[in-house]
This record gives C-alpha cells, structure tokens and sequence, in this order.
C-alpha cells in the first residue's frame, strides 16, 4: 500500500455493525424484492452473531457475515449460506452508494466468498439478481457466473429474478473443457461410415425410431442442401472432429418456414466434442435462420455447457420421443445485430487478450472463419469467462511458415519464440488443416 491509498480489508461483521447491516440492507432490497427488510437484516445478522447456525432452517448448515472497510469504516458486506448439498449462496452482497464503481470492493468481496466457498469444500457458488438491477446483473456475468435461468413476479411484482451460479475448482471438468484440437465442418463422404455408427450407437438411448431407415432419411436430406428448399426438407449436417479425422460428435439441421432451425440430431461421446458443436454450429447457421432450437436429453455436463455457451431452456417434455425419458428444448437466438460469433479459447490466451498481450488471433480457413470482418465483435469463450473482442484487421496467407515470416510470434503466444509458436500451431492443426489457407486476425478487447 502506497501512500495516500486507502486500507481495505474483510473481516466478520461484529455487534456494532448491526445498524450499518440493517441500513444497507433496507436501502438496497427495496427497489428489487418484496417483505420487510429490516427484518430480514436483523434475522440473518442475529443468526451470525449468535454462531451462525440457524435453528429454523433445514438446508443450511452455518450462515456467515462479512463486512468490508475502508480506511476502518464499513463500506460493504457480504452474507453466505452455507448449503448441506456441498454449496454456498450469495444472500446478499451490497457496497454502500458511497464506494460503489470505486475501489473494485464488489470485486473484492466476491472473491472472497468463493475463497471461503472453496476451502469449505464447496462445488458451487450462487445467487439470484433482479434482472431491472442490471448493474450487479453484469457484475456477476462479468465474474464468470452462469445465468441458470430467469423467473418473472419471483420476489416482487413486476420483477424478474434472475439465478445465477458458478462452479468452483473441478479440473477434470475443466480439462474436458477446454481439450483443444476439437474442429466443427460440413460432414463430406469421408466421414459417412462413422457419423452413421455413432448416430445408432447413441441416439436409440432417448429417442424411439432411430434406425438405419432414419439415418438414409438424414443423409437423403443432406443430399438435397443445395436446394435451399424448405418443402423438401432439406437438411446440413455438421461432424466435430479430432486432427486424426475421427468423429466424436455430430448435428444435424433442418431449417423451417418462419426461418427457425431445429438442430436433430445433436450427439456427442464427449464433452468437448459437445461444446465444440453448440459454439460453432450456430456461426455456420446463422444465414439460414434467426434462432436454433433443439431437442436433447442432457447430462449435467452437458447443461452446463448449454447455460455458458447462451442457450436457454424453452420445455421440458415428458415423455415425447421415448417412454421414460424427459427431452428437453433449447434454443439460442443467432438472428438481429446483437448475435455475435463465438469462439472458443483456452483461458491462458483469454487473460493474455484482456491484457492486451495477445494481439494476434490465429485460425485455419473454416468457411466459418473466411467470413470474419473488420469492425466485427467476437465472444471469446473459455470455460467459465467470456471476453468481447473487436477485430481490427484479417490478413490471410497460404501456410504458417509464410504466416511466420510476417507475424510477430508474440503477438500470438507471448512467451514462445517464433519456432516454439511455429510448433505450437503445427500440433493444433494437421496438414490438411493448414491446407485451408491460415487467417490471422488482429483484436483487441472491449469493455
């Protein structure tokens, strides 16, 4: 701490911070939520003074405040519930008007919550925002937290609630995340034997009559793509590949009149494969229609991988394609302007971009990736941030030895020398890969 700057700390809210509590508690609830505030304070302040355990509540097994200060006056608190299924949540975190947008104290305290979160054990932190308070609503996006879904008139008439929630440390979900080398193209013939095997190796799981009949059915319709004729059912049919060509996942789409696309199939046998599909399958699709939906009967990963890449649950449907089984719908919104490309990055090159360290973003000519403009706004996607880019400028080349010669090896991979970065993309993308064309695009990230 230099001179002149303040001293911030976080310590657990005592005896003489209950006016304080109750105050901000009161000023800040109003707006947002229904019931005596108050109340509430003096409830949840008067449980933590006492030892944290609440004597009327079932699920909760210790209930914790914290104050933050500056220069020793209290600036903000925080309240945590500690859940007996292995989760903390966030109820509620307020900074005093005063030192709000100063100081990062929201920032602060949060971080601190999911510390204690996790030494405690926890899987998952989360909270609910009112939708109308779009600040903290964007604060907590902004953290990494997953918008799980939304409910109108909830506390308060006339307001949406919104949920919210993070996963904390899991690094085998994490590794599966973020496996690299997972590339989303149009199915060709090549890839024919093995998206047939895959589709009656799975799909007869959830969905009743799925057969050798129904995978001609597909196939006839992907024949008829170059049609653009909606009453011949047309359809496209998309294959998440590995470098060695083999087949982990595939979607198929159908587009429909009113210009809706319904993504079925949609298969994967694993989790990066699945990402890989519901991130860039919309980027091909997006002159094809205004909104995907699909059907699907998602295990947990898969959700989540839903909820973070923006797709939001329509129905659930009991019942529908197979006794026993509950499909539900999914959809995700790719008409207007406010659709942007998505692409996946791993979240050492995400920090790297929002220092603005990474300048240089390079990809092999997908026809997805050929569309890129300058002036366009990309979401960046690691497994649990997201980053909005703007691209400067597009400049493509035929290979990444004649990219390299141009290039600046640290605007790609700071850290890596030419060879090193060289390499690094070699292993990314195989020969064929390269044979595309390389395209490297110069960002820069926005607020």
């Amino acid at each position: 701490m230099s001179d002149g700057d303040p001293s911030i700390r976080i310590r657990e809210a005592s005896s003489e911070d209950s006016e304080f509590v109750t105050e901000l508690m009161d000023s800040a609830l109003g707006p947002y939520y229904g019931g005596d505030h108050r109340a509430h304070a003096k409830r949840i302040f008067s449980t933590h003074i006492s030892g944290g355990r609440d004597n009327l509540g079932y699920f909760s097994f210790e209930q914790k405040m914290f104050i933050i200060t500056v220069n020793d006056t209290p600036a903000g608190m925080i309240h945590l519930v500690g859940k007996r299924q292995g989760t903390y949540k966030i109820s509620p975190i307020i900074v005093s008007p005063q030192h709000r947008s100063k100081l990062g104290l929201g920032a602060r305290l949060l971080k601190f919550a999911e510390d204690y979160a996790m030494e405690h054990g926890a899987r998952q932190i989360y909270c609910t925002v009112a939708e109308q308070n779009n600040g903290a609503l964007q604060f907590f996006v902004a953290k990494g937290y997953t918008v799980a879904g939304r409910s109108d008139s909830h506390y308060k008439a006339g307001i949406t609630e919104v949920m919210l929630y993070k996963l904390l440390v899991n690094p085998d979900f994490e590794a599966a995340f973020d496996r690299p080398h997972i590339s989303v193209l149009p199915c060709d013939s090549s890839y024919e034997a093995q998206v047939r095997q895959l589709l009656l190796d799975t799909l007869p799981k959830h969905f009743g009559g799925i057969d050798s009949n129904w995978v001609d059915g597909l196939f006839g319709g992907y024949e008829r793509r170059d049609s653009y004729d909606i009453n011949l059912k047309y359809k496209l049919i998309f294959v998440a590949v590995d470098r060695e060509g083999i087949v982990f996942g595939v979607a198929g789409a159908t587009p429909k009149k009113g210009k809706p696309i319904k993504i079925m199939p949609l298969v994967a046998t694993t989790l990066p494969a699945f990402v890989a599909l519901i991130t860039d399958t919309p980027n091909y699709l997006k002159s094809y229609g205004h909104k995907l939906y699909l059907h699907i009967v998602p295990t947990v990963e898969e959700t989540i991988a839903l909820q973070q890449m923006g797709w939001r649950l329509d129905a659930v449907l009991p019942a529908a394609y197979l006794e026993g089984q509950v499909t539900q719908q999914w959809s995700l919104d790719i008409g207007g302007e406010n659709f942007m490309r998505l692409m996946r990055v791993k979240q050492s090159f995400l920090d790297m971009i929002r220092q603005g360290k990474k300048t240089l973003e390079v990809r092999v000519g997908y026809d997805s990736i050929k569309t890129i403009q300058p002036g366009e706004r990309i979401q960046l996607a690691s497994r649990t941030e997201t980053q909005v880019i703007r691209v400067k400028g597009v400049r493509k080349y035929l290979t990444f030895d004649e990219m390299m010669a141009v290039e600046e090896a640290g605007r790609i991979a700071p850290g890596l020398a030419k060879q090193e970065t060289l390499r690094l993309l070699k292993e990314i993308y195989p020969s064929d890969k390269e044979r595309l064309g390389v395209v490297v695009l110069e960002i820069e990230p926005t607020k």
